[in-house]
């Protein structure tokens, strides 16, 4: 059984301090056999065995990437895991060790970060990758910044590899966190099952390595919207890719939100974001198991490297843009 968290009911960051706070946040984090030192020192010392080392950074805002009210501490502590984690994936590796700094106002309940912390390990404990450090500080609301580093142990999959014959593929579920977003929105809780996919995505942490494996020549996870995905693909590949609207099965909770917002459900396919599926072009014949071709890569015209759906350009929302 775990021991029970060691803070009064109602403390704040301001009474526990920064090192009572972080003496208490390491404990949920467990270190793998890569680690040689882990939190505690100036840095963390890691092994690093073979292949590549691959290394991304992001960052959640309250306000703009979460809010308090709509999602739980541990809601928030997944969401900034897997966001980060699904960036190796996309990159066709695994992801070893994260390193997290928090910001947040004195008068925020300690129980929230160590909530915080507990859904953050226990995200990265779904590809056994460690917490090996990181910094708290004050701020005027919660800020979450987060390194995470992998290996691949084949070659890293770009975007930049995409070539006219490739098919376009999809795995993981899309489109879900964005209705639940736009339910949220609104003031409801309901379909729960797009609530909670937005609260805590599910991102297909296998497939990375399956699709570099099987040959993707480039790939992506969807973060932003899935055409603004497939346009960070053709822009780096130089390329035309053209998205089938009819090669997507849209799920009746979507349709049921699009019925109530009086909104096309296949808007929160194509321009939603947040359920880190991934997105790669491969040749016809080496599309692996459970994904799902979605488009075709095409030679660009004389509108350059653009995105079009069904052959037209779409007139809806691509994705999201934070400036």
């Amino acid at each position: 059984m775990a021991a029970p968290d060691p803070f009064p009911a109602g403390a704040t960051l301001a009474d526990v301090g920064e090192f009572g706070l972080i003496g208490e946040l390491t404990r949920f984090f467990e270190q793998g056999e890569h680690v040689l030192v882990g939190p505690g020192d100036d840095a963390a010392v890691l092994r690093v065995r073979t292949g590549h080392v691959v290394v991304s950074t992001d960052l959640m805002v309250e306000g703009r990437h979460f809010r308090r009210e709509w999602s739980t501490a541990e809601d928030v502590g997944h969401r900034a895991a897997a966001q980060n984690l699904s960036d190796i994936n996309a990159m066709g590796g695994r992801a070893t060790s994260l390193t997290v700094g928090l910001a947040a106002p004195a008068d925020l309940e300690a129980q929230w970060a160590l909530d915080f912390a507990r859904g953050f390990a226990d995200e990265c404990a779904l590809v056994g990758a460690s917490v090996v450090g990181g910094d708290v500080t004050r701020a005027d609301q919660v800020v979450v910044a987060v390194t995470v580093l992998g290996g691949c142990t084949v070659s890293p999959v770009l975007r930049s590899g995409a070539r006219p014959g490739d098919v376009l593929a999809l795995h993981g579920r899309q489109g879900w966190a964005a209705g639940g977003l736009a339910v949220l929105g609104r003031g409801f809780r309901s379909p729960r099952v797009l609530v909670e996919a937005y609260r805590r995505p599910a991102p297909p942490y296998d497939a990375g390595l399956v699709a570099a494996e099987a040959g993707a020549t480039s790939m992506i996870d969807v973060s932003d919207g899935l055409l603004a995905e497939a346009g960070h693909l053709a822009s780096a590949s130089d390329v035309a890719i053209d998205v089938r609207r009819g090669a997507f099965e849209v799920p009746e909770p979507l349709h049921a939100v699009g019925a109530a917002l009086g909104a096309d459900p296949l808007s929160f396919v194509l321009g939603g974001g947040d359920d880190h599926a991934l997105l790669a072009t491969f040749a016809p014949a080496d599309v692996p198991e459970g994904w799902a071709v979605v488009g075709e890569v095409v030679e660009p015209g004389d509108a350059g490297a653009t995105v079009t759906v069904d052959g037209a350009p779409h007139d809806g929302p691509t994705g999201w843009t934070h400036f």
